[in-house]
């Protein structure tokens, strides 16, 4: 038995469904609430997340530990993909 691994790849027919769920579950006029309360919602998550970042960056560099070293191999690992690149020139997979 083959089984098929479905996630996030539905159909125009299902998003429609599912739209239209979501009209008669809230209603026409809570829509757009319930976009903007998702959107400032990402943004918190993405401010917080850059928040994380920022303040590993400076205790990493207040605390003398190098971040160059993951520059360098993020360098070499765009190298490695760009001869990869090279090699397989126009062959590429899809999934």
């Amino acid at each position: 038995m083959i089984l098929q691994t479905t996630f996030l790849f539905i159909s125009g027919a299902e998003i429609a469904f599912i739209l239209f769920i979501v009209v008669m579950v809230f209603g026409a006029d809570k829509i757009p609430e319930i976009a903007r309360g998702l959107g400032k919602g990402m943004r918190i998550l993405k401010d917080a997340t850059n928040d994380i970042k920022s303040e590993i960056t400076k205790s990493a560099e207040k605390n003398g530990i190098d971040s160059g070293l993951t520059k360098e191999i993020n360098e070499e690992i765009k190298r490695v993909k760009d001869n990869i690149d090279d090699i397989t020139g126009s062959v590429k997979r899809k999934f």
